[in-house]
């Protein structure tokens, strides 16, 4: 990680206020730092007690201010790439023999027009199936309301952001479309933190146990927007209502949704609306096969759906790319089930009643399970790549128990990086670490007047903090951060995918021998001292100079 993404990413705290290079900082030799030490301590041993101090805070405040602006163009010329590919394990693609890819959301992307489809049809069923008010039909899908990774308290009806340490993002609490106040959230959950068994289970669902759903899925969005819609239509009206029921019923249209085929069948009857069309998806396939890779399709999704996809996508030849291609697999079961057999599917759909030794490429199989098709194919170990955007489902039992290697694609990335990018992110960013740092080093003075103006800056934090939130979405922020800590949804991510991107068009961008190497990111108790060495008093040794103004 570079000096000036590792200041926006909070790894380096901002510690001396005047922005110059104190006499012997991290750069001097060991043997002249006791000197340094003691140098430093008699230059501020006068201490601020003799000054007014809401003078000296205000001038060590404007100092910090001006520091960070002088560094904001270094900061602004070092871009993010979005069509990079960014690694959590260092892995190489030479050692890749095989690719595996998931279907929807990885071969295949779905223009915005499908949300409102699910939406739409979810919440009819709801009104036509499970007899709900009809003037639900007023709420409309709103595309910018939810993000991926989001919690669901089944018994509360509350929708939040969990942090990686099982913290509730305070102010990214909703019930309906209501903001929920800090201090009922906290009288609630008695505090912020939320128990390990109340979270959802390995795959995040919940059940009678678990009362935290998580919505991983992409496809979840339209559920977590129509949850609150029917929650915020109770609300208003006064119904009496219980939220498990509830949530019951929204979960069970939008499983209709699909498993009626009434998503599928819509999707097929108008293709160009509804996917988009995938030049590149077919230009990473043809790259891997022309490089002698061995390529095979895992999906949820049924035969004339992904033929039809494949077909607008890839052209009529897709399956001469594919030595294997399985459809209905029914993941997760399909990594963990070891009962149920492959079928062998026709071009009309029809299912075969033939025993499966092999399987044979340019034909479709639906449902079987890992275990055999590991025999079958004999595909093991990290010469395996599988590529999906569930990170449960598609990935989590492959890196745990099966050792193959795992890509996230993570359409959410290209967003973020775009602006992380943009000035304003920049600028709030950087000064929101300064004054973080600021407020760490000058919190060891205690005075009322000090107080006061530690309060203002705590005030101002806060506010800044809020600010790159509503950046990213106006109401839960970035997917992948927290105020501070990474999301729960990054937890998991980091944990279950060696490398993630937002779309497999990256793969374009590196040969197939590179090697995906991760950032050395500095612990919180490392020094990083080439920040130190590129922007001199930046970053140091926390507390130091304050230290010496106590003594």
């Amino acid at each position: 990680m570079s000096a000036t993404r590792a200041l926006l990413g909070g790894c380096c705290r901002v510690t001396r206020a005047t922005g110059r290079r104190l006499a012997g900082s991290p750069g001097t030799p060991l043997r002249d730092k006791a000197g340094w030490l003691r140098s430093l301590s008699a230059r501020y041993s006068s201490g601020p007690e003799d000054r007014d101090m809401r003078r000296y805070l205000s001038a060590h405040y404007n100092e910090t201010k001006r520091s960070i602006d002088e560094i904001i163009p270094s900061i602004s010329s070092n871009m993010l790439n979005p069509k990079a590919i960014f690694s959590n394990n260092e892995m190489s693609l030479e050692d890749i023999e095989i690719y595996g890819f998931d279907y929807d959301y990885t071969l295949a992307f779905y223009s915005k027009d499908l949300h409102n489809l699910i939406f739409n049809t979810a919440r009819d069923l709801l009104i036509n199936e499970h007899r709900y008010p009809n003037e639900l039909r007023r709420y409309e899908y709103d595309p910018d309301f939810a993000i991926r990774g989001l919690h669901y308290d089944v018994h509360k009806a509350l929708l939040m952001k969990i942090d990686s340490f099982h913290y509730i993002q305070l102010g990214a609490v909703y019930r309906g479309f209501e903001v929920v106040q800090d201090s009922e959230v906290i009288e609630m959950y008695q505090g912020s933190h939320v128990p390990l068994e109340q979270m959802s289970d390995f795959y995040g669902k919940s059940s009678e146990g678990n009362t935290l759903k998580q919505f991983m899925d992409i496809f979840s969005l339209p559920e977590m927007t129509l949850l609150s819609c029917v929650n915020d239509y109770f609300l208003k009206n006064n119904i009496d209502y219980e939220p498990v029921h509830l949530y019951k019923d929204v979960k069970d249209a939008i499983r209709d949704v699909h498993v009626k085929g009434l998503m599928y069948r819509a999707v097929e009857a108008d293709i160009e609306r509804y996917i988009c069309y995938g030049e590149k998806t077919r230009a990473v396939l043809a790259k891997l096969a022309n490089h002698g890779k061995k390529m095979f399709l895992i999906t949820n999704s049924p035969s004339s759906f992904v033929d039809k996809g494949m077909n607008f996508i890839v052209g009529k030849d897709w399956r001469d790319l594919f030595d294997v291609v399985i459809v209905q697999a029914d993941k997760p079961n399909f990594f963990n089930d070891k009962r149920r057999p492959f079928r062998k599917v026709t071009n009309r759909g029809v299912l075969l009643w033939d025993k499966i030794n092999q399987l044979e490429k340019g034909m479709i199989y639906k449902q079987g399970n890992l275990f055999e098709f590991l025999k079958l194919t004999g595909w093991r170990g990290s010469k395996v790549l599988y590529f999906g955007d569930h990170i449960y489902s598609d990935l989590a039992d492959l890196t745990l128990k099966h050792g193959w290697r795992t890509g996230a694609i993570i359409p959410e990335l290209k967003y973020e990086l775009t602006i992380m990018n943009t000035s304003q992110y920049i600028q709030t960013m950087a000064w929101l670490q300064g004054l973080t740092g600021l407020l760490e080093r000058m919190q060891v003075y205690r005075d009322p007047e000090s107080q006061m103006v530690l309060h203002d800056w705590i005030k101002e934090r806060q506010e800044l903090r809020d600010k790159a939130r509503r950046i990213f979405n106006p109401r839960f922020g970035s997917i992948f951060r927290t105020d501070h800590n990474p999301t729960y949804f990054l937890r998991r991510l980091s944990r279950f995918a060696d490398i993630y991107m937002e779309s497999l068009s990256c793969l374009l961008n590196y040969n197939v021998h590179h090697t995906f190497y991760p950032k050395r990111t500095p612990l919180q108790h490392e020094v990083p001292v080439w920040s130190d060495q590129q922007y001199p008093g930046t970053f140091g040794i926390p507390f130091l100079q304050e230290i010496a103004h106590l003594k």
